[in-house]
């Protein structure tokens, strides 16, 4: 194998807080190594457009407490083509980037292993997804500040639940896995967590009407995963509408406010390590895995069990919020 002297790093997909963290410790770990490093902007489209510019340590002061990524991020189709990720890598060429460490999530992770695959590059990648939805890891970089943002935001929304003693559906993200809404029902008090993972076991609207809400209660609420399988907090308010009419139910979608804030200590702590890690990764000519954390280690997992493997939900989560929302 070639020596590594210039590392490009790039995010893609949805930004999570902390993302910012992660480019620095990834860039000044590289300098710290005596490697060049070369930030490429706007994802993989930027690699297409030759989007590409050299960063020096003072490129990555003042970033860690920010929310967003100064890389930016875009979606590119062309890049899902062979052409599109041959003019990708004629760019890294001519910049005399020898890796590649990519930010993002599952979507990132890969096209991060065909881009590696087809031109033998080394590429590292890093779990920044608020989702936690990445196999082999135990966190994800942005996780935690969507968890306690959506903590906040049903704290206040409890106090307007309770006020009109009204059955809320708060949607939070979460397209194919509960963790957000599990956790930010246990962490916030919340009655019930309507997620995708369980949806096809059981009829979870019916469980909670029948089991979980209590007209001894002042309130009730619910946080829902957007995912399709559960219906979405739209669907299932409109269930409760026509099944349950003696209910008065009412729906808030968090949205985009999930992604964003100012990391917490916990998000910006993760990244500096995964970034630093990433590092060290390349310098032990390690390719085509993702860097993770597994019981407060740093691990290394093959781009292919990141991507292929299911997350699975910790049962006995379910279970304590089931015996705490009595």
């Amino acid at each position: 194998m070639s020596e590594i002297k210039c590392v490009g790093i790039l995010t893609s997909g949805g930004d999570a807080p902390g993302m910012n963290a992660a480019i620095r410790a990834v860039t000044r770990s590289a300098i710290y190594s005596g490697l060049k490093v070369m930030g490429i902007y706007r994802g993989y489209r930027g690699l297409i457009t030759d989007e590409i510019v050299e960063f020096k340590t003072q490129n990555v002061s003042n970033i860690i407490q920010q929310g967003g990524t100064i890389l930016k991020t875009a979606r590119c189709k062309e890049f899902e083509t062979k052409e599109g990720r041959q003019l990708a890598y004629d760019n890294l060429k001519r910049h005399n980037i020898d890796a590649l460490v990519v930010i993002g999530g599952d979507g990132s992770l890969t096209g991060a292993r065909i881009f590696a695959n087809e031109f033998d590059l080394p590429i590292v990648g890093l779990p920044g997804t608020i989702d936690n939805d990445l196999y082999g890891t135990d966190r994800t970089i942005g996780y935690d500040t969507a968890l306690n943002t959506i903590m906040d935001c049903v704290d206040k929304i409890r106090d307007t639940a309770t006020s009109h003693e009204r059955l809320f559906f708060i949607e939070v993200m979460g397209r194919d896995a509960g963790f957000l809404a599990l956790n930010g029902a246990i962490a916030s008090g919340a009655e019930a967590a309507i997620i995708p993972e369980i949806s096809t076991k059981v009829d979870q609207l019916a469980e909670l009407i029948q089991n979980g809400f209590r007209k001894s209660k002042n309130s009730s609420i619910v946080l829902v995963a957007e995912s399709p399988i559960t219906g979405g907090a739209m669907g299932l308010a409109e269930r409760v509408k026509n099944e349950y009419p003696s209910y008065d139910v009412r729906v808030s979608i968090l949205g985009h406010l999930q992604r964003g804030g100012s990391p917490t200590a916990a998000d910006r702590i993760l990244a500096s390590r995964l970034g630093a890690a990433a590092i060290d990764a390349i310098n032990d000519d390690q390719r085509n895995v993702m860097i993770g954390i597994r019981n407060d280690e740093i691990v290394y997992v093959p781009f292919v069990k990141a991507i292929k493997n299911d997350k699975r939900i910790n049962p006995e989560l379910i279970e304590t919020l089931r015996r705490l929302s009595i």
